[in-house]
């Protein structure tokens, strides 16, 4: 958690982290929407089933047996997140059930229930390995819905480990799925997570776009309490870009409709963003009114984390308004809840904002106890043994902190015995001494501290740079990385008209700038759709879906890549036109097939993909036409039927016929646009 005062904007990042964790409680799959009359429903059937079994099956698998299977499957994900331990009891029994019928359906679903229940339980490794035998099951019986949720799940998984990439990988392919088969429930949550990932990778803009698409997809199904969870997430952006008259619109129609569905989950966060957003807006006495409102909320479901950070974003606005003693009051209050819940974010905030409170207090000894206290937070929050940690920190600080007490009834004594002459100069040397110490200190820690970091860091972003995170990690573990066949993947070609008359026109440096830019924004375009850039070659650009680790999404992925790439360069065109200045075109060709893919060469190594795949792709690209997206038969054969949010055909699709290409005789091509 980030410092929430500004100078009348959100700070960018305590934006992310606070609507990250908004839209992971808020996101609350139905099961938390279901009131107990819903259970008490479902338990009745549930009874009715069983007796149905003993009087009709005597022991034989039957159709109630299905029935009975799908109802404990409901229950448990009644259960998800208020209570993940009785939720996996359910799905165990459902389990249980399916496979003894051979009910293969059933038995996927009951592994994704008990994935959903240990992401509850803060269990990621249980939750991804049962999150994948849902997945391996849907493969192969073909279920797509399964296979959208199991997508949907495992992202929130690897999204939760700071695994962003691939977490991006399964929205999209759980956003794929979830169109395909018109759960428009599930489409939603692909795109609230989606935009969560924009959201952290500082794209706004691209959040914005999720989440609007996740508000139609919501508003198709009437769910009134995730419309307002979606409602809540565009104002947290407008606040984030300081708009704040729309953040307020949306926020106060969240709160409208958590208000009226009686969500008080919702009511709380929505009335804590409202509290923030008027923070920013340096509205002490508004802020103050709504983190009030949305504390007794959370008092009052209860909800540990939801108290923990509105009395740490009060005590904050005690603080600012020199109100200390009640800030002192929030902070010790917030900090021994976080403490209780092991939440070390809350806690490393608490502490700093501890820090500045007493410094403002005089009180640099406490103050600098404190600051200690979040320098060792802040280093060990990506740790294994956080709990225990906490602790510790826990104990240091109660004994830093009577040191300090010790220390200063010393002095008070030494003082004592001396003039009033030498007591004031002694004060006034002590603290600057004191104060200028501590800054050298906190300095050299944190130069040190972070020097060693940073060529860490150097280091695993130079390798990532050249090889995919998945080779990169194949190499440092076994010191190499084997080649591999692998039967599908989508590859894209690109290549600019014009680039030998254009070096002839411009300089050397014009000329990399130009080109720099170019494929600067081709990179940013592979990664939002998570497939690899092979290499460029002077002027052409390769790149590659499906691969190192293959998917059932890459050729989609790789044509909503190119036509954004082409997009990118007709804008530049224009732009060049305007200014009468010389600019690029491109042709841009794509083909699906089978690689062998792997790193070449011993220093200067590369990751590269072989094979009659690549070079039929870049025939796609010499055949095709200045402007346009040419994809081969076997590409449009995958994705003709791909349809996009509103059901229509996601791509258009102009037949070429047959068409020469150069070492390949006559291929049938398609040029492809979004629909």
């Amino acid at each position: 958690m980030e410092p929430i005062v500004g100078e009348g904007h959100f700070n960018f990042r305590s934006l992310v982290s606070l609507f990250a964790f908004g839209l992971l409680c808020m996101l609350q799959p139905s099961a938390l929407a279901q009131d107990q009359h819903v259970v008490d429903s479902l338990q009745a059937r549930l009874e009715y089933l069983n007796a149905e079994r003993k009087e009709l099956n005597r022991g034989a698998p039957g159709a109630s047996d299905r029935l009975t299977a799908d109802v404990l499957y409901e229950i448990s994900k009644a259960y998800w997140y208020s209570a993940p331990s009785t939720a996996i009891d359910y799905a165990q029994q459902s389990l249980v059930l399916a496979e003894k019928i051979g009910y293969e359906r059933g038995v996927a679903l009951a592994y994704y229930s008990i994935g959903v229940s240990n992401v509850w339980k803060r269990d990621g490794k249980a939750a991804l390995e049962f999150t994948d035998k849902a997945l391996r099951i849907g493969e192969a019986i073909h279920d797509e819905q399964v296979l959208a949720l199991g997508h949907l799940n495992r992202g929130l998984i690897l999204d939760d480990q700071g695994n962003s990439p691939a977490a991006m990988k399964d929205y999209l392919a759980a956003l794929k799925l979830s169109i395909k088969v018109g759960d428009k429930q599930c489409t939603g949550w692909a795109y609230m997570n989606m935009a969560r990932i924009h959201l952290g990778l500082g794209d706004s803009d691209e959040a914005l776009k999720d989440l609007f698409a996740a508000l139609r997809a919501e508003q198709g199904r009437g769910d009134e309490l995730e419309i307002g969870t979606v409602q809540s997430g565009i104002g947290s952006i407008y606040a984030g870009k300081g708009d704040y008259a729309l953040a307020f619109e949306y926020y106060n129609e969240a709160l409208r409709i958590a208000t009226k569905m009686g969500d008080k989950a919702s009511m709380a966060y929505v009335q804590q963003n409202l509290g923030l957003a008027y923070t920013y807006q340096h509205d002490a006495a508004r802020a103050e009114a709504h983190f009030l409102s949305s504390l007794a909320t959370y008092e009052d479901i209860p909800d540990k984390q939801g108290m923990a950070n509105v009395l740490s974003y009060l005590g904050q606005v005690y603080r600012t308004t020199k109100r200390y003693p009640e800030a002192s009051r929030c902070f010790d209050r917030a900090l021994s809840i976080s403490l209780s819940i092991g939440q070390l974010g809350t806690t490393e905030f608490i502490h700093r904002e501890l820090a500045e409170l007493d410094s403002a207090r005089g009180d640099l000894k406490q103050a600098w106890a404190h600051y200690k206290i979040y320098v060792a937070l802040h280093d060990s929050i990506a740790g294994e043994e956080s709990a225990r940690k906490v602790t510790q920190f826990r104990m240091q600080h109660d004994f830093d902190l009577q040191e300090a007490q010790s220390m200063a009834e010393q002095t008070k004594k030494d003082a004592l015995a001396e003039k009033e002459l030498l007591h004031q100069k002694f004060m006034r040397n002590g603290f600057m001494g004191g104060f200028v110490l501590v800054a050298v200190f906190a300095g050299v820690f944190l130069f040190q501290r972070k020097r060693i970091s940073k060529e860490k860091q150097r280091s695993e972003d130079l390798l990532l740079n050249i090889l995919p995170h998945e080779i990169a990690e194949e190499l440092k573990t076994k010191g190499s990385a084997e080649a591999v066949h692998i039967d599908q993947v989508t590859v894209l070609f690109t290549d600019f008209k014009g680039f030998t008359a254009m070096s002839e026109v411009v300089t050397p440096q014009q000329l990399v700038r130009d080109l720099n830019e170019c494929f600067s924004a081709f990179d940013h375009i592979t990664a939002k759709y998570g497939i690899e850039k092979i290499k460029t070659i002077g002027d052409a650009y390769m790149a590659a879906g499906g691969l190192p680790t293959p998917n059932t999404t890459h050729a989609t992925d790789v044509i909503c890549a190119a036509l954004e790439m082409r997009d990118f360069i007709a804008e530049g065109k224009a732009h060049k036109i305007a200014a009468g200045l010389p600019y690029f075109e491109i042709r841009i060709g794509i083909h699906t097939g089978p690689v062998v893919a792997g790193i070449v060469g011993v220093k200067k190594f590369q990751y590269d993909i072989w094979g009659d795949t690549v070079n039929t792709a870049s025939r796609m690209e010499s055949s095709g036409e200045i402007g346009q997206v040419n994809i081969s038969e076997a590409t449009y054969a995958i994705v003709r039927d791909t349809s996009n949010p509103l059901g229509t055909s996601m791509f258009d699709f102009v037949p070429r016929g047959k068409v020469q290409a150069k070492g390949k005789g006559e291929m049938e091509m398609y040029f492809v646009s979004f629909g």
